[in-house]
């Protein structure tokens, strides 16, 4: 990455003149570091509605002392991943609740804390990719739609985000499966957030009168049972019981 050619403190050379115990030398500028900060900033696709988002103004519901624990236990687990990666146990991330608890502020908030660290990362919607990746097989698809897949598979840290919202057909099954098993056999990171319940993590099948998740369908049933088991031994797990604030917040 090149100098900025604005920078004021190297005049974009690229070196700038500093000294070290009382003798002038010059040493490389940290400029070139912050324009590819903002370049993968860019380039990793992050939907408008939350390029603000981050650890700092995520909100923690103090005014429900009932919700605001496992939203406290998530902002920590999720900003330890976005620390510690690559040196995590786990090269993933999970975050798994209903819908409207905050999941895909806290995978953005990592997602970006990764790109300001240097790593290359991507953000796709579940549904929008594998339309994508479906475009592409037509001939006359542009040139974005037929790197869809590629980029899934490649990127150095990719976000699924709502992952098994699209309807179960063998197609699905197969490209998710794909997706998961390549990036887990190249030791890629992963984050993942899921309106889904899992039994692993305690949840349960549910019918839409239960006040638990209002879904019929489990995790495994959405993307297989092998590419859950993936999941499971590439990912940090975080579950966050609470109840969806949107709606909340509607009543009050």
């Amino acid at each position: 990455m090149p100098a900025r050619a604005d920078c004021p403190a190297c005049g974009g050379t690229g070196w700038k003149e500093v000294n070290k115990g009382g003798v002038a030398a010059v040493a490389r500028c940290g400029c070139a570091n912050v324009e590819r900060q903002g370049s993968l900033l860019d380039r990793a696709g992050i939907p408008e509605r939350f390029a603000q988002s981050n650890f700092d103004n995520f909100s923690l519901r103090r005014d429900h002392p009932i919700d605001s624990r496992p939203l406290e236990d998530a902002l920590v687990a999720s900003k330890g991943y976005a620390r510690e990666y690559p040196l995590a146990p786990k090269p993933g991330l999970m975050l798994q609740g209903p819908p409207g608890v905050g999941k895909t502020h806290l995978a953005c908030a990592a997602l970006k804390g990764l790109a300001e660290r240097g790593f290359e990362c991507l953000f796709f919607d579940y549904q929008n990719l594998l339309d994508r990746i479906r475009a592409g097989y037509n001939p006359t698809a542009g040139t974005s739609e037929r790197e869809a897949y590629t980029s899934a598979l490649d990127k150095e840290v990719l976000l699924l985000d709502d992952l098994g919202s699209h309807r179960v057909t063998d197609w699905v099954w197969d490209v998710v499966t794909s997706i998961i098993n390549h990036r887990y056999n190249a030791k890629k990171a992963l984050i993942v957030t899921t309106n889904l319940p899992d039994e692993a993590t305690g949840g349960r099948r549910t019918n839409p009168a239960a006040k638990d998740y209002n879904v019929k369908d489990t995790l495994e049933d959405r993307i297989g049972p092998r590419a859950r088991s993936r999941l499971y031994e590439m990912c940090k797990v975080v579950r966050i019981d609470t109840q969806d604030y949107r709606l909340k917040d509607l009543g009050s």
